[in-house]
């Protein structure tokens, strides 16, 4: 049972990073705000424990290569990380989903038939539609602040994509990257609560 719950954990892992190789435009990415909370207050910043990404209670190479990437976005914010009293509870999480597509597209055919009267086979076209169906795994990796003295939601950033196949360098790239694209999403810096740019 132990390892069944190991080897489902590494999926999970695996949905957060591989859906950061997926299509050449990148994940989708959306975010959702609360606009009852005053971000002016935020001057700080740790991460919640135990992350979400690391339910199986320790840590790996890739939730820390995710940590380290949300880190260096929050602190390019001007936030301060502080393990003791931090303003901001950091979340990182992912799960995958198994999605089918299925897609229709219009095809011609030709049937042949003998005309007596051009004494020879001739060939009418029709047309037809071809049903194709792909299942393939859709991944999310979303990035969550929590008041921590509220413990209540603040900001949530999510970055959504298809699960494919990368090489250990192109998935540090990617992560970096995509974690990179959510927090473009986030507006804000430490201390201010005017949006820097529009979410």
């Amino acid at each position: 049972m132990v390892g069944f719950a190991s080897h489902a954990g590494r999926w999970m892992m695996a949905a957060c990073v591989l859906l950061l190789a997926a299509c050449a435009t990148g994940p989708r990415i959306t975010s959702d705000v609360d606009p009852s909370a005053n971000f002016a207050q935020y001057r700080s910043f740790a991460f919640y424990s135990p992350l979400a990404i690391e339910a199986q209670g320790y840590a790996t190479l890739t939730s820390g290569r995710i940590k380290n990437a949300a880190r260096a976005q929050m602190e390019a914010r001007g936030y301060v990380y502080d393990e003791t009293s931090p303003d901001l509870w950091v979340n990182l999480n992912a799960y995958m989903q198994e999605k089918t597509d299925v897609v229709s597209m219009p095809e011609v055919d030709y049937d042949y038939y003998y005309s007596y009267r051009a004494r020879r086979y001739v060939s009418v076209p029709y047309w037809r539609d071809r049903t194709e169906v792909y299942q393939y795994t859709e991944g999310t990796m979303n990035v969550d602040l929590v008041d921590a003295a509220q413990n209540r939601l603040v900001w949530t950033g999510v970055a959504v994509g298809r699960v494919g196949r990368a090489t250990p360098e192109e998935r540090a790239a990617k992560i970096d990257a995509a974690v990179a694209d959510i927090f473009l999403r986030y507006p804000y810096r430490a201390g201010s609560g005017t949006p820097a740019v529009s979410p």
